[in-house]
């Protein structure tokens, strides 16, 4: 199965937009997924440095690696390891949420479609969805649901886990009463599971320091919460530097790219992309 079978990269043009030129230009894909973004930016003639903790990429990365060897790179972990990399990047991309190939291979437990076990995980270690619900408290448990699915009863929710112990994404989901609050319990869980805020929110803080004059950051969000952890940082960036009482203040670190959504074309080729927001910064010289 080739790349462009099992997974359409989204707002890929726009990205390409906002990016431009990147011919010999080192860019950052944070989630290598499918290898999407990664192969376009290759073809592009960018030197690329690619983030997954999925080790089910590898296949996908052995593909791209053995067609650019002098000009891919892979890192197997977490993308919050950036931090670890040399200064001077030209761009850094964020393509956040989870891949078609995590909800579309059952037995990784992240969709409830299919009867698995309740695993969750991005990568194969740390715990499981189950396993989380196992050792959490119930008060905890119901703030997950809250934040991260904003699940309206929360509370008895969580508690019905707690005595159930659900092993199972069937037993999971039909401990659900109402049929609306499936999708986002299973959402909560698996950013819970998989710590994707604090993962975005530590990556963030590193992207300042890494970006060389002119470099850009460029975010794709698909949830709420990380789509206000973007632009709440963005707009931390893009702010003035000084105490703004007085006449004179720096000038801000950041500017904003136009942000942007997916078109009636792409939405119609992707469904998956109707949640999609792409924003981007350019850091000023």
């Amino acid at each position: 199965m080739t790349t462009e079978q099992k997974h359409i990269p989204v707002l890929l043009s726009s990205v390409l937009a906002a990016l431009g030129e990147i011919r010999d230009k080192t860019i950052v894909d944070c989630t290598f997924g499918a290898g999407g973004y990664s192969r376009a930016f290759l073809e592009r003639g960018a030197n690329v440095i690619s983030f997954d903790r999925d080790p089910n990429v590898l296949s996908d990365v052995e593909h791209i690696a053995a067609e650019y060897p002098d000009s891919f790179r892979f890192i197997p972990d977490t993308f919050s390891h950036i931090s670890e990399l040399d200064k001077g990047i030209d761009a850094i991309v964020f393509d956040l949420g989870i891949s078609s190939m995590q909800i579309d291979i059952p037995e990784r437990g992240f969709s409830f479609r299919s009867d698995a076990p309740l695993d969750m995980r991005m990568s194969s270690t740390g715990i499981t969805a189950a396993e989380l619900i196992a050792t959490i408290d119930t008060n905890s448990l119901a703030q997950i649901l809250r934040d991260y699915g904003d699940v309206k009863r929360a509370n008895l929710l969580a508690r019905a886990l707690k005595e159930n112990q659900p092993k199972t994404t069937f037993e999971l989901r039909n401990l659900i009463h109402n049929i609306k609050d499936v999708a986002p319990v299973f959402q909560a869980l698996r950013i819970a599971v998989n710590d994707e805020m604090g993962e975005l929110q530590r990556a963030l803080c590193a992207v300042p320091d890494l970006l060389s004059c002119g470099g850009k950051c460029i975010c794709v969000t698909f949830h709420s919460i990380e789509d206000r952890i973007v632009k709440n940082k963005f707009r931390e960036w893009v702010t003035p530097l000084g105490d703004p009482r007085m006449p004179i203040l720096q000038p801000a670190p950041f500017s904003l790219i136009k942000t942007s959504l997916p078109d009636a074309d792409e939405l119609s080729n992707n469904t998956r992309a109707r949640s999609a927001h792409m924003r981007g910064v350019i850091k000023s010289c």
